[in-house]
């Protein structure tokens, strides 16, 4: 069987124009006419010297010939003109089509697959790389069809004159083709390498843009700042070493092909005077000679070019390859309700599983924490849940449906989802709450920002809800953006909400206000949440304590003190970092001191489900823990009330 063959820029052109590929054609089709255009003066400027050896004295014959030049110069100028208009049209409305491709592949691609991306190499290729292929595609593909038209007209035209003199105009190019071949040796290989180095100098540029504060803080700047200039040094370096290769066997080339009068002007002359080739035959060979070779020259010339533009469609294209999450146009079953429903759930990061056949019961409109020690896979099951990334044994249901045969558009309209990193757009806070539900009003955003506890921080800011957040949020505090994040999502009004150590910013007064907005807002919902402080979820419908993967234990708080060692312990050393704190021997207890005890490194948003207090030991945690924030879910049969 062959090897499948590569593409070649042509292919990739037309695979990325689209509509626009007739349009492509026809800057070709120009482009060539064009040329056909330029190369008649060359035959008329021969025919002109032919009539003076012959004798013609006519001035107007002369003048008239001279008109035909200017009007075919004309011509090639207007078809040079059309051709390049169509190619700049067709080239930025590819450029366009593949940045739109490339961010909307990124959508559809697993969370884990986009993170293991460096930024700065994906923002080089989506901006700068693409960008880079406009002159490339705008003017030397036509240019390059064109001018390997013209040198085969013209030695049609000599070979149709006398064959010797055609093969001799021809003479200097085996000279200058080894020179070329030499050129070319190694080429893909020296290019790629610059463009290696090129993304090592874009990613340690973004990473020490991004770290700079921690630079600053900890006094690494020195350190930081030497692997960015050593970074920029090796790509200099391989840029360098390319060009250094290229001098010699570019300067042959470029000096040894136009050179054809050398073989041309002896051997043409002892052929007119033999009588082997006639005088006028002879002066348009050398005419045309002239213009054979140059145009081979500029084809050559953007082997750099093309070689480049190819590389960059490579890189697009193996991004635009990647497997996607797989998810069909159309459910092809929607949920009868909000049950989640893991069966036997196994994934891994790499080679690594996380998760071991994990099965998991969570019943439409409860509270169900997720707790246990770091790297348990806490988080792992909620982007799961939350369809970030595709389990790769087992499955997961909702209602009853699969989530990999519900439509992206059908599954996020199922889920609200948030995180700690809670990221937020360079747009005002209302526009960036918005995002929850693209339609909603102002009012609404409003009045959602009073639910969920934000309105008023936000009405003491400059200008209030039209409040530039800055890129990533990095005008508003962590606590600050949140709080938007979670606006947002509670705006979307999805009746899953998923909440990943979405408080872990937030001060106790604070996270007080946001647990009780929702608290409110997740009534009937289907909640999970991620505990870092235990004492904010002993009124969940189920608390699941993961340890390596796997489920340890579940049920109600005050089942698993009595049933798992491993909560009590963490309890027990949650309510002891408590007391420390509460009896002043310490500030806070911070994120850190509190991960020591409880081994959780997780510090994730705590919602509770409000029932009566009627187990007598839970009561008395409940009151020691009332500095701790806490956002009950009320359950109507209950009729439970906040604490």
């Amino acid at each position: 069987m062959n090897p499948k063959k590569e593409k070649g820029m042509m292919d990739y052109i037309f695979q990325f124009a689209g509509e626009y590929k007739n349009t492509y054609r026809k800057s070709v089709l120009f482009a060539v006419i064009g040329v056909v255009f330029s190369l008649a003066p060359y035959f008329l400027m021969g025919d002109m010297v032919k009539k003076l050896l012959l004798g013609e004295r006519d001035f107007f014959v002369y003048l008239m010939d001279g008109l035909a030049m200017a009007a075919f110069w004309i011509l090639r100028v207007l078809f040079h003109t059309l051709s390049t208009n169509l190619s700049h049209r067709t080239t930025f409305q590819l450029i366009s089509n593949v940045r739109i491709l490339l961010t909307d592949k990124l959508s559809r691609l697993p969370l884990g697959t986009v993170q293991d991306m460096p930024s700065g190499g994906l923002k080089s290729i989506i901006c700068e790389r693409t960008d880079s292929m406009e002159p490339i595609l705008a003017h030397v593909v036509p240019e390059f069809t064109a001018n390997i038209c013209a040198p085969i007209l013209i030695f049609v035209y000599i070979l149709m004159m006398d064959w010797r003199m055609a093969l001799l105009s021809l003479a200097t190019l085996p000279i200058a083709g080894i020179a070329m071949i030499w050129l070319f040796k190694d080429a893909d290989v020296r290019f790629q390498k610059t463009q290696t180095t090129t993304k090592k100098l874009n990613d340690t540029a973004v990473e020490y843009i991004r770290g700079i504060e921690v630079i600053k803080a900890f006094g690494k700047a020195e350190r930081s700042y030497r692997r960015f200039a050593d970074a920029a040094k090796e790509n200099a370096d391989s840029f360098i070493e390319w060009m250094r290769a290229c001098v010699v066997p570019f300067s042959i080339a470029m000096v040894v092909a136009p050179a054809t009068l050398l073989s041309v002007l002896p051997i043409g002359a002892m052929f007119t005077m033999n009588g082997s080739l006639s005088l006028t035959d002879y002066i348009m060979i050398v005419i045309l000679s002239l213009g054979l070779i140059s145009p081979l020259i500029t084809v050559m010339s953007y082997n750099d070019d093309i070689t480049k533009a190819t590389s960059i469609f490579r890189e697009i294209d193996d991004i635009l390859k990647l497997e996607e999450l797989k998810r069909p146009e159309i459910s092809k079953q929607l949920p009868v309700n909000h049950d989640i429903t893991l069966n036997h759930v196994c994934f891994g990061y790499g080679e690594q599983e996380v998760l071991h056949h994990f099965s998991l019961e969570i019943p439409d409109g409860s509270v169900t924490a997720l707790v246990g020690p770091s790297g348990s896979g806490k988080s792992t099951v909620a982007r799961l849940i939350a369809s970030l990334w595709d389990v790769q044994g087992g499955d997961i249901k909702i209602g009853g449906a699969d989530i990999r045969d519900l439509s992206l558009s059908d599954y996020n309209a199922q889920i609200a989802y948030v995180s700690q990193d809670s990221f937020l757009f360079d747009a005002s806070i209302r526009e960036n709450i918005r995002m929850g539900k693209p339609s909603a009003s102002n009012e609404e955003v409003e009045t959602i920002a009073k639910k969920s506890g934000c309105y008023d921080f936000i009405m003491e800011l400059e200008h209030g809800f039209d409040t530039m957040v800055g890129g990533s949020g990095a005008h508003l505090s962590g606590g600050e953006r949140q709080r938007i994040s979670i606006a947002r999502a509670m705006l979307k009004d999805a009746p899953i909400l998923i909440l990943d150590e979405a408080t872990a910013y937030t001060d106790p007064e604070n996270e007080a206000v946001i647990q009780r907005s929702v608290s409110e807002l997740s009534k009937g919902k289907t909640l999970i949440v991620i505990a870092h402080r235990l004492s904010t979820i002993i009124d969940a419908d189920q608390i699941v304590v993961i340890k390596d993967g796997r489920i340890e234990a579940k049920g109600t708080h005050s089942e698993l003190l009595h049933s798992s060692a491993l909560y009590k312990n963490m309890w027990d050393a949650h309510m002891d970092v408590k007391d420390t704190c509460e009896a002043g021997d310490a500030p806070e207890a911070d994120d850190t001191q509190e991960a020591e005890h409880t081994q959780e490194a997780e510090h994730a948003p705590e919602v509770k489900h409000a029932k009566e207090a009627d187990d007598a030991q839970e009561a008395e945690h409940i009151q020691e823990a009332e500095h701790v924030p806490e956002v009950k879910h009320a359950k109507e049969a209950e009729g439970g009330v906040f604490a």
